[in-house]
């Protein structure tokens, strides 16, 4: 019986294979009480399991595939990291000792705890790596209890989709060698590191499917559309049909895409336009550079400051953001500084706060931690000196703040003076537009910075009371509701008046079918997920902006979200 199951698309393009399931049943964590004599033969237990894990990883590290996204490395060492981390690594010995429980359940007990203090966080990214502690809990369980992780059987000859409740990333360097048509999964979401690999092999996936593992068959044909984020289970013939089809002009696009590496991001009429590259750690930047990216448009600093009872040193911050900078040549890198809440998740934040994406978050926490954020702006000022470094203030919302940041840049200058250190002593200092305060108040915000960057994301959610997060109102963010385009508008106008440049580095940027409103609304530097670059540049090529400016106009006029989609698909016709 042929049905249809429907999750979040989380890499483009079609797929049609038979369904291979990833045996990757989670154990349950026995419970017991331990005899005090026993408790350093569990301790050492722990220890064991620990290590072994360590070596399979470390192993798994040393062995990636010829061809494997940049990410992978990265991700791996994400989970190497984890492992060291004493909250996963110390507290469940802790509990062994002060409870007298056995290895595995203090291990539960730990991992339960960490990913409720993750589900807390605002930040989609940052919450999505709540994932990551327990794919590495579960590896740690496993080992335990004697039941090694399960891999992949090989591919066969025909195309094969892969079914999975969750995957982690070094089961993605086994996906990878198997070379499967499609993955689709129970878990994860649009920021999850599958994600992120799914977009970098550029491979169909559909995630949080929540059942697919359990509904789906060894062998049932499947059809993965990554666009729309359904899975058809055994489709009738007429559907295969339809699906062949679109998988072969899938193909056909993808190919010229990759044409479109070297061509100028030009409009029909010559209207030049930035395309850059958002990134995460600085190994991102391998991807950026293979996408011919103008430049890195947004590097979140916070990889740097999660998952570790301490700070990061100055040093280490400087060698992170150098890298970056020798990397690009010679071509802007903007980097933005600590964005992160107030809440659990961070061991060296003591406070916790009711609604984090309105409480002590980026800017605001950082004037609150004036060391703090001066050790990361000498780390900045110095990585100037390898390259072309900019700074980005996240969430402003008021002049005072941004009065407090430009002061502690200042005095971070000098220090660095006083010490004889090289640095870009003209270092552009930008603004991050993503409060409806900051874009109604951006004339203002302009004068004192040297560029904008709206971050749609957060903008959005500002505007329309939307918390993103939430599964019940999700369906109501609305990146086309007029008062959003409104203020996106405005604040680009204002960037025009003043001749500061605006750029736009949320999920808009990325969305093909957003690039004509947004050129049309004046934007001329877009940044955006590198995998993304060459779809939004194939439809700048075929963009002419005189021709779609005046029916920007007209939806800027436009209140009813009806109208509103009728002009949008009106400008991509």
């Amino acid at each position: 019986m042929s049905f249809t199951l429907h999750g979040i698309g989380v890499s483009g393009g079609y797929a049609i294979g038979r369904a291979q399931l990833y045996s990757h049943a989670r154990l349950e964590a026995p419970h017991y009480v331990l005899r005090k004599e026993h408790l350093p033969e569990e301790v050492a237990r722990f220890e064991e399991a620990i290590g072994q894990v360590r070596a399979d990883m470390q192993a798994t590290r040393e062995h990636i595939p010829e061809g494997a996204p940049a990410e992978l490395a990265a991700f791996l060492d994400l989970h190497l990291m984890f492992l060291d981390d004493s909250m996963i690594t110390e507290a469940p010995k802790r509990l062994i000792r002060e409870t007298r429980c056995n290895a595995e359940w203090a291990l539960a007990q730990q991992t339960e705890a960490l990913i409720s203090q993750f589900e807390a966080i605002e930040d989609d990214y940052l919450r999505e790596r709540k994932h990551d502690v327990r794919q590495v809990a579960d590896k740690i369980l496993k080992a335990l209890m004697g039941h090694p992780g399960h891999a992949p059987l090989k591919a066969a000859d025909e195309p094969t989709v892969l079914v999975a409740h969750d995957l982690s990333p070094s089961d993605m360097v086994l996906f990878k060698r198997q070379s499967y048509a499609a993955f689709i999964t129970d878990l994860g979401g649009g920021t999850s590191h599958t994600a992120i690999l799914a977009r970098s092999l550029n491979i169909p996936s559909v995630m949080a499917l929540h059942n697919a593992r359990a509904l789906i068959n060894e062998g049932d044909m499947l059809i993965i559309d990554g666009v729309n984020g359904v899975v058809i289970v055994a489709p009738d013939e007429s559907i295969l049909d339809e699906y062949r089809l679109r998988h072969n002009q899938w193909r056909i696009e993808q190919q010229k895409l990759k044409r479109l590496k070297s061509s100028p991001s030009t409009t029909l009429d010559g209207i030049e336009v930035e395309l850059l590259a958002n990134i995460d750690m600085p190994q991102d930047v391998r991807e950026a550079i293979e996408e011919k990216a103008a430049g890195i448009g947004l590097f979140r600093s916070e990889f740097l400051f999660l998952n570790r009872p301490d700070l990061p040193s100055e040093d280490e911050q400087f060698e992170a953001y150098r890298h970056v900078a020798e990397a690009m040549k010679g071509k802007p890198v903007v980097i933005r500084t600590l964005d992160v809440g107030a809440d659990k998740s961070l061991a060296w934040l003591p406070q916790t706060s009711v609604n984090p994406a309105l409480g002590l978050r980026a800017i605001r926490l950082c004037l609150t931690e004036p060391q703090l954020f001066l050790a990361q702006l000498r780390a900045l000022l110095r990585a100037s000196h390898y390259g072309r470094v900019r700074i980005l203030i996240p969430m402003l919302a008021s002049l005072t703040e941004l009065d407090q940041a430009l002061a502690l840049i200042e005095q971070a200058k000098a220090s660095l003076r006083e010490e004889g250190r090289l640095f870009d002593e003209s270092i552009p200092v930008g603004g991050m537009i993503e409060v409806p305060a900051a874009a109604l108040a951006a004339e203002w915000f302009a004068k004192k910075l040297d560029f904008l960057s709206i971050g749609t994301n957060d903008l959005i959610q500002y505007t329309l009371a939307i918390d993103r997060t939430d599964d019940t109102v999700a369906h109501l963010y609305d990146p086309l509701h007029p008062g959003v385009i409104q203020l996106i508008h405005h604040t680009l106008s204002v960037g025009r008046r003043l001749k500061k440049p605006v750029s736009v580095c949320g999920e808009m940027a990325g969305d093909p079918k957003l690039t004509r409103l947004l050129l049309g609304l004046g934007l001329r530097s877009f940044s955006m997920h590198p995998a993304h670059l060459l779809a939004v540049k194939q439809r700048i090529l075929h963009t002419q902006v005189t021709e779609v400016a005046p029916q920007t106009s007209k939806l800027l006029k436009v209140g009813e979200p009806q109208r509103i989609q009728a002009l949008l698909e009106r400008l991509n016709s």
